[in-house]
């Protein structure tokens, strides 16, 4: 992949207009073409141009260990031959028959993030089908999305299976967002105490903002798959917030299965009647916003912030709502 050189002192990829599309490559496609035609040739395409994703959907979705099992393709071809899934492998395709507006999106947040993370290797992105089972897969400089996620918040079966404020961000636009979340996430891998609610909140604050950097054109209410009210509402309240966190002593007491109601698409109205989900994110974000405008760290040296001292990030931030 090439990517052009940029001054680091670009603040977002708005600056990358001319950086080339970042190639999508398709092993959905591949993979439907030999699971329709069971073409002996297709099934030596996919060994030869796709082992690394045959191995990663076998470990990520078939529990299947290798490629070089004997059984591998019966179980890869059990697996995608159920009717229901088969029809959402068709449609998934078929939504995504063309990504050149999502591949030149990327190129430029990719440009933008080989800049500002000049250490990091920027991965080979490709598309699989899951069945609503592993949505990315992250392999050694390869990452995945399942793109049957992504068909539309009122396609027929999200409307049978999922509640409304998951399908929210179960559009196409969303892929773009999850590809840069995914890859920061697998660069910058969660450290802190999983069980600690301020400790994520940061983590993901941090991941989000980037996010935000490398997709200046998604507004962030969007890329939280948030509507404009939810937003709105978040703002207004901030304050109320931020007290009912720290009155009911949620920010630092390790309780996992509170904490990770903040972190959920489920409104938050645990905390408060009309709150929207991923609070937690949403939290985060401010703070973050906040410490940049304190120390003015580059998006490197934030990413970098030891994940251990997220008090002293929260100090540093002085956010006070």
């Amino acid at each position: 992949m090439s990517l052009p050189a940029c001054s680091s002192q670009t603040q977002n990829a708005s600056g990358y207009k001319d950086a080339p599309a970042v190639e999508i490559h398709r092993f959905d496609k591949a993979l439907l073409q030999w699971l329709e035609s069971g073409d002996d040739a297709q099934k030596k395409v996919l060994t030869d141009d796709y082992y690394q994703m045959l191995d990663l959907t076998g470990k990520g979705i078939l529990n299947v260990q290798t490629p070089e099992r004997e059984d591998f393709f019966t179980k890869l071809s059990s697996y995608y031959s159920e009717p229901t899934l088969r029809g959402l492998y068709r449609d998934a395709v078929s939504n995504f028959e063309n990504t050149d507006d999502m591949e030149k999106t990327l190129g430029k947040a990719f440009a933008f993030l080989k800049d500002v993370f000049p250490q990091s290797q920027i991965p080979a992105l490709y598309m699989h089908v899951s069945g609503f089972n592993q949505n990315v897969l992250v392999g050694d400089s390869a990452l995945s999305l399942s793109i049957d996620k992504y068909l539309g918040s009122e396609y027929p079966l999200y409307t049978e299976f999922f509640p409304d404020y998951d399908r929210r961000k179960m559009s196409r636009e969303f892929a773009v967002v999850d590809y840069i979340a995914g890859w920061l996430m697998s660069e910058f891998p969660f450290s802190g105490k999983e069980n600690v609610l301020l400790d994520q909140m940061i983590y993901y604050g941090k991941i989000y903002y980037i996010v935000s950097l490398a997709l200046p054109e998604v507004s962030m209410a969007d890329i939280l798959g948030y509507t404009a009210e939810d937003w709105q509402w978040c703002v207004d309240n901030e304050k109320i917030l931020w007290k009912n966190i720290i009155t009911r002593k949620h920010l630092y007491t390790p309780d996992n299965t509170t904490t990770q109601k903040y972190f959920s698409n489920r409104p938050c109205t645990f905390l408060a009647d009309k709150a929207p989900g991923n609070l937690g994110i949403w939290v985060g974000i401010q703070i973050v916003e906040k410490y940049i405008g304190e120390t003015k760290a580059s998006p490197s040296a934030l990413m970098n912030a030891m994940p251990e001292a997220a008090q002293e990030f929260l100090s540093a931030s002085k956010y006070r709502p």
